[in-house]
């Protein structure tokens, strides 16, 4: 089982951490893969920055790479926190940790949109070695490319890949 958590209002995240968990201790092996998109928006403003698009994506250039980063990964421990107060034990990683998720630079319709991936091969060994241990993992949706340069991937894009690659029985977007 796997689950794609997005940005909720509090007391649906709440409710949807309650549920992921439930799943976990009755048995289930589920997986969070969760995105930021509003909240490094956020960040990317605060920074004095305006988000820029094309068709869609987020173009990021290095700061806004940067600040990605930063902000998914605040999101990752905030949700393990969540987690860990149910009584279920949860570690953060990004795609980034054990080689999880490769990439290759992604164009929108041709046109550069910076440090964006598109996933080429995802190693779910650190995830077997995770949920072996009894861990629920939570993923943020950061990638490297051949040159281990990191790249920001759309967490719908990541967490199909990665229920392909552990054969997930179910897949769940929110």
């Amino acid at each position: 089982v796997e689950w794609c958590l997005w940005n909720a209002d509090d007391e649906l995240k709440q409710r949807v951490i309650q549920d992921v968990t439930l799943l976990k201790l009755v048995g289930f092996k589920p997986i969070i893969v969760h995105g930021g998109g509003k909240e490094i928006s956020k960040w990317v403003a605060k920074a004095g920055m305006e988000p820029e698009f094309v068709n869609g994506l987020r173009k990021t250039d290095a700061e806004t790479m940067e600040i990605a980063e930063m902000v998914l990964g605040k999101v990752g421990k905030s949700l393990v926190s969540m987690v860990e107060k149910l009584g279920v034990q949860a570690v953060s990683i990004s795609g980034k940790d054990g080689g999880l998720l490769k990439v290759k630079k992604k164009y929108a319709d041709g046109k550069d949109i910076g440090y964006v991936g598109e996933i080429t091969d995802v190693d779910p060994k650190i995830l077997y070695d995770l949920m072996e241990k009894d861990f629920l993992p939570i993923i943020c949706p950061i990638g490297y490319d051949e040159n281990f340069l990191s790249y920001n991937i759309n967490a719908d894009d990541a967490a199909c890949a990665i229920a392909r690659a552990v054969k997930a029985e179910k897949l769940a977007f929110l």
